[in-house]
């Protein structure tokens, strides 16, 4: 991410002040994920404390209370977000039971009191996971809303929705899905949902930056993934296509995540030799590295687990101008006349000839790309969110549940 401006609670006049409590499953400083897009940019419009996961009572008291490396080093500051650490006297529990509950929610309540002692008078809870569906007890918020940017059963086999999540759809106020199958799939559960995809930070990937020197010396063609190198990626694709183009460069930009039975694949990639991997990089970094590829690539397996995804990646590889191929997922079906669409290997192959061509190098087709990703700028995405907030709280929406 390249903005760097100061942010300020509210850019726009506000009738009433409001505050935004975010629970959310990770740290701030961790891999960074929509989540930390939206309630970073909510900090311009509004208040907001972002809850950190707070680890277990022996990370805390036996481990010398050391911080996780960080991933990713923005500080919160720079968007005017304040991180709230509940640390060893609130840390997770498993039990008893009641003590559990009792610290969870105390968490919360102090993240209220701090929203209130700045002149909060209304508070908007935005949950990010099912789990989280107790908080709505904690406190008596004006607002709470539900963002779901996955399908959190994490099956390459669709299931029935989860009986807790869909309880906490139904009790929610405003429900955020970002995908249409999603969509689909959810958002009949309650009638205060919309749809928001995920975005991206148009300015700082369609503005050309200076050639990583990592990469200086890798030749050309190049046809790069930056992400989160993760299970769900078809890794054997990757490989055979590698195997079979010893002319074509592959490069691998990001942080390792969960690969289960995929690490010995994985290990078979990496002694290619036209392939490379770069480790993990800085958030304000992805840009060059995604401007220095020939193409982009989302090769994802297709199951029913990724049809429910809409990959972070889209718009920032669209954002650059470079030509895309991506498997074909639900979120990319309706892109087909801009993104290359393969499933097996020989289709790969066309797709990424088709994707070196001049045709898919001019002027006007790199526009037709960053105007597709354009539409997605997260800060227009967020500002969507805000105005809901605002007028749902200024208005007396918020239904406080169903049930």
């Amino acid at each position: 991410m390249s903005e760097r401006r100061p942010a300020t609670p509210a850019e726009s006049p506000e009738p009433s002040r409001i505050g935004v409590i975010a629970l959310v499953p990770d740290n701030w400083h961790g891999i960074w994920m929509p989540r930390h897009h939206v309630v970073g940019r909510l900090a311009r419009h509004f208040e907001v404390v972002w809850i950190e996961p707070a680890k277990g009572w022996r990370d805390y008291w036996l481990a010398n209370d050391q911080e996780e490396p960080a991933i990713q080093s923005i500080p919160a500051e720079e968007y005017g977000l304040t991180l709230y650490r509940p640390g060893r006297w609130l840390p997770e529990l498993y039990r008893p039971r009641w003590l559990a509950e009792r610290i969870r929610k105390q968490r919360v309540i102090n993240a209220e009191r701090m929203l209130r002692k700045r002149g909060c008078r209304e508070i908007v809870l935005y949950l990010w996971r099912p789990e989280f569906d107790w908080a709505i007890d904690a406190i008596s918020a004006d607002l709470t809303c539900y963002h779901i940017d996955d399908e959190y059963r994490f099956s390459v086999n669709d299931l029935p929705n989860d009986p807790r999540e869909v309880a906490l759809i139904q009790r929610a106020d405003l429900v955020i899905i970002h995908s249409r199958k999603l969509l689909e799939k959810k958002g009949h559960l309650n009638p205060q949902t919309i749809h928001i995809p995920n975005g991206v930070d148009y300015a700082a990937y369609a503005t050309p930056q200076p050639e990583p020197a990592d990469i200086a010396g890798i030749p050309h063609p190049r046809l790069g993934y930056v992400g989160v190198i993760k299970s769900q990626l078809d890794l054997d694709l990757l490989h055979r296509l590698a195997q079979r183009r010893p002319e074509w460069s592959f490069i691998m930009v990001g942080p390792e995540g969960y690969m289960g039975a995929k690490k010995p694949v994985l290990e078979a990639l990496k002694a290619l030799p036209n392939v490379y991997f770069t480790g993990n990089r800085q958030l304000a970094e992805l840009p060059a590295y995604m401007q220095a590829m020939d193409v982009c690539l989302m090769c994802y397996e297709v199951c029913d687990y990724t049809h429910f995804i809409y990959p972070l990646k889209l718009n920032e590889y669209l954002a650059t101008g470079r030509p895309v191929v991506c498997s074909p997922i639900d979120s990319v079906l309706p892109l087909h006349e801009i993104v290359g669409i393969a499933g097996d290997l020989d289709t790969w192959d066309n797709a990424l000839q088709n994707a070196l061509g001049a045709e898919r190098n001019t002027a006007q087709a790199s526009a037709i790309r960053q105007q597709q990703a354009l539409q997605h700028d997260w800060n227009s995405l967020v500002e969507e969110i805000a105005a809901q907030f605002r007028q749902r709280i200024q208005h007396g929406e918020a239904c406080h549940g169903t049930d």
